[in-house]
């Protein structure tokens, strides 16, 4: 059990692993999984399961209501962690821990995909903000 949000860890294909993130689109998983293997992590992906769906509260007798098809289509998602369980993500990006491949330091930008290219010149404490 994790003593707090920011580092959990879980059971993921039968391998103690540190939860990277959970419930994230196959596009993010190739990032990630690309940042992590170069950093010589071994990750791990597994498919999240489904999201719960709210039962429907029913007003009206069976009877009467006409049948309904829901296709709602539910993206796939899934859950990626690494073998290291001492592994935090929040510690490994602000601790300037993590490279892109390059050789560049992997910023919050470019972690979040806020960023195309990890610009390590400026540590994030030494930005001056714009003055008004």
């Amino acid at each position: 059990m994790a003593i707090n949000q920011n580092h959990l860890f879980d059971e993921l294909n039968g391998i103690k692993c540190a939860i990277v993130e959970k419930n994230v689109p196959k596009e993010r998983v190739d990032f990630l999984e690309h940042i992590l293997v170069y950093n010589n992590y071994k990750v791990i992906v597994v498919s999240s399961p489904a999201p719960k769906i709210a039962p429907v509260k029913q007003t009206e007798p069976l009877a009467e209501l006409e049948p309904v098809t829901v296709a709602a289509a539910v993206p796939e998602t899934f859950t990626i962690g690494v073998t290291e369980v001492a592994f935090n993500a929040v510690n490994a990006i602000f601790g300037r821990l993590l490279k892109a491949p390059g050789g560049h330091i992997v910023t919050l930008a470019y972690w979040q995909q806020k960023d195309n290219f990890p610009n390590d010149e400026i540590p994030y404490f030494d930005h001056q903000p714009a003055s008004l």
